[in-house]
């Protein structure tokens, strides 16, 4: 077995193209609803937030879609990123486990976020948009799509949550240093903002909020912007199969193949990204690699929520989709896990985690930074907070395999850096981070909620 602890790629190497996971899935897509008539949505529809290019993958049953050259060019400035294996961190665990880490963290944004970013703008772009919205969260997509507008020539506004926006300034100061216009939201921009604020003047903002107002800003702006969205939809989630499609090829470098492979889950790009080539070969090729999105306690939309019909946003302007959903009017905990707060889950994940082909699990927030802060001693890179909750499974799965006196092989995606997120880090040490979880009674109400949905048989 070779020592090597680095496994890189060569430009060569990059991916030509994306993996679309409905070309093999045994579960079949559901349909994309009109939040007004409740009625399959139409292209023109959806023509009014995304370029028709953005559509076709949407829908798209193809297994796979060709990478513009342009784009591929763009990935080039870190892309193919590299695979690592946490030798430190197995010798600090004493375990039998080898554990092999794949890197997103050297992108430009600091995330994988670019990796959907750039071809959503460079498509935009083609279609002549001149300017997009978006929402961010914990603000790696925003900075992401910052980025990616800045190349192709964009302007961008984006919707900032409102506790992520004071948390984390850094990443706001991101956004604008590549150009971009950015918003604590819930704003007096929107309507939808400032009926919010009407009602709680000190809202502290959620990802379905701020969705609103960037999908509002869009669809009230006569064509002249169109929406980028950062997880959820299909297209997105293509577009990040880069990931795993690289990580396949190094994992042969390695001359291992995982028995689990593990990312953090809020929207599911991530996890998608690195989980869903690997799926491919379990359903094509006879693998068997368990797959497991990890989520935090206090939004455990797969663990507690419910999988049904839901609007993809608080103000019922989005699309309703079939997803995991805690409830369209889901206000999120203040925890430091801000790209993990979304209400529901991509759809694709959900229908796989029904059908038993993925696992999903909740994790604390506590153990989660100390799970983070002992990797980030053994391998030198502080974690973001969210990524920290694969980080936190991948080191549980390594202790269950040294209790058992196993090999196993993990495989887990480190999806970004910390860097700008030390005043979580600053929170937890100091002893100021607590425990939440989220009560299924809260979920339970929330279903009285939801669209009232009645599709022919």
């Amino acid at each position: 077995m070779t020592e090597q602890t680095r496994f890189q790629l060569n430009e060569t190497d990059l991916p030509k193209f994306w993996y679309n996971i409905y070309a093999d899935s045994p579960v079949a897509p559901t349909p994309v609803l009109h939040p007004g008539t409740m009625e399959p949505v139409t292209p023109d529809f959806l023509s009014v937030l995304f370029p028709m290019d953005l559509i076709l993958q949407e829908i798209s049953s193809e297994r796979y879609i060709e990478i513009p050259e342009e784009v591929r060019e763009i990935y080039k400035l870190y892309r193919p990123t590299p695979l690592l294996r946490a030798r430190r961190l197995e010798k600090a665990l004493g375990t039998t486990a080898h554990i092999y880490y794949k890197y997103e963290g050297v992108s430009p944004s600091g995330s994988h976020k670019p990796n959907t970013a750039i071809p959503q703008a460079y498509y935009n772009k083609v279609a002549g948009t001149k300017a997009m919205t978006t929402e961010t969260g914990a603000g790696q997509w925003g900075s992401s799509l910052a980025f990616a507008c800045n190349v192709f020539g964009i302007d961008l506004e984006v919707y900032m949550v409102k506790v992520s926006y004071h948390q984390k300034p850094y990443r706001r100061n991101l956004m604008e240093t590549y150009g971009a216009r950015v918003y604590a939201s819930p704003t007096d921009l929107t309507n939808y903002g400032r009926s919010v604020l009407a009602e709680n003047p000190g809202n502290l903002g959620s990802l379905g909020i701020a969705i609103s107002e960037a999908v509002e800003a869009a669809a009230t702006s006569n064509g002249t912007k169109k929406y980028g969205l950062g997880s959820v939809l299909n297209h997105v989630l293509l577009h990040q199969t880069v990931i795993g499609e690289e990580a396949l090829k190094q994992m042969d470098m390695a001359d291992e193949y995982p028995d689990v492979v593990i990312g953090c889950v809020g929207g599911g790009s991530n996890f998608a990204g690195i989980a869903y080539p690997f799926l491919r070969e379990n359903l094509k090729n006879g693998k068997r690699a368990r797959l497991v999105g990890v989520e935090p306690t206090a939004t455990p939309t797969l663990t507690k929520g419910v999988y049904t019909f839901d609007y993809g946003d608080t103000a019922k302007m989005a699309p309703i989709v079939k997803m995991h959903t805690l409830g369209h009017d889901f206000m999120p905990p203040g925890i430091h896990a801000g790209g993990l707060r979304y209400h529901g889950m991509a759809p694709s994940i959900s229908g796989l985690v029904d059908a038993g082909l993925i696992d999903a699990v909740a994790v604390k927030q506590k153990e989660t930074f100390e799970a983070a802060i002992q990797f980030a001693k053994a391998e030198g890179i502080v974690p973001a907070p969210e990524s920290a909750h694969a980080v936190r499974v991948a080191i549980d799965e390594a202790l269950d395999a040294k209790a058992k006196g196993e090999k196993r092989v993990i495989l887990f995606n480190l999806s970004g850096h910390g860097n700008f997120d030390m005043a979580a880090y600053e929170s937890y040490l100091s002893g100021k981070l607590e425990d939440y979880e989220y009560p299924a009674e809260a979920v339970k109400e929330s279903m009285s909620k939801l669209p009232q949905v009645n599709l022919p048989a």
